[in-house]
């Protein structure tokens, strides 16, 4: 299982267009072959801080995902909305191992 672990820090005025679209993205992503887990949280302490945790049953379906039409859509239309540049960190599963 391949997980990534995406950091993001929205700009104030962008946080209710930023979970809009990230829900779109959501939810699509759901229907992916492969998809496991899509999970988008939002930090209680910094509420314009977000974790989005998606996991995914191997290389090919995470890389898929990144050619998805509605990802490309999120990635244009969030990028301006960032404080700082989101940070995807990648990670092996060890427990479970699928």
């Amino acid at each position: 299982m391949i997980v990534t672990i995406v950091h993001v820090e929205v700009r104030p005025e962008n946080v209710d267009a930023f979970i809009r679209a990230t829900t779109e993205n959501h939810l699509e992503s759901l229907k992916e072959p492969g998809n496991l887990r899509f999970d988008v949280l939002r930090n209680d302490a910094d509420p314009n801080r977000f974790l989005l945790y998606e996991a995914y049953e191997n290389e090919d379906s995470a890389a898929a995902h990144k050619k998805t039409a509605h990802y490309l859509k999120w990635r244009e239309t969030v990028a301006p909305w960032m404080a700082v540049p989101r940070e995807g960190i990648r990670h092996t599963a060890i427990v479970p191992d699928l």
